[in-house]
């Protein structure tokens, strides 16, 4: 299944949100949004900084984690990006495959 990295900053709103329900409260809507696409929750980590959070997902394919990210980011109470993740192996194939390139010249 496709992993992501998805990092999350809270608008005010979002994090007005996020002071009444806790981490815990914020978790469980994360498993259940995520398992209604079909997919898994691996981890979820709150931080401080340019991003309030860090979550990794499994999701049977691309489009399931596109409507997740659509359908969330339309709430207004996050701003999210995700970064689909590689395992050791894709990397390893994604390197044996042939592409017919060719740098700007200077």
């Amino acid at each position: 299944m496709p992993k992501y990295l998805v990092q999350g900053s809270y608008t005010a709103e979002g994090a007005k949100g996020l002071l009444v329900e806790g981490g815990s409260g914020r978790r469980e809507a994360v498993q259940q949004v995520v398992a209604s696409c079909g997919g898994t929750l691996e981890s979820m980590h709150f931080a401080y900084g340019d991003d309030d959070l860090y979550i990794v997902v499994d999701f049977p394919d691309h489009l399931s984690m596109a409507a997740v990210a659509m359908t969330v980011r339309a709430s207004g109470a996050v701003r999210s990006r995700a970064i689909p993740l590689l395992t050791v192996e894709e990397v390893d194939e994604a390197a044996k495959r042939a592409v017919d390139f060719r740098p700007p010249r200077s």
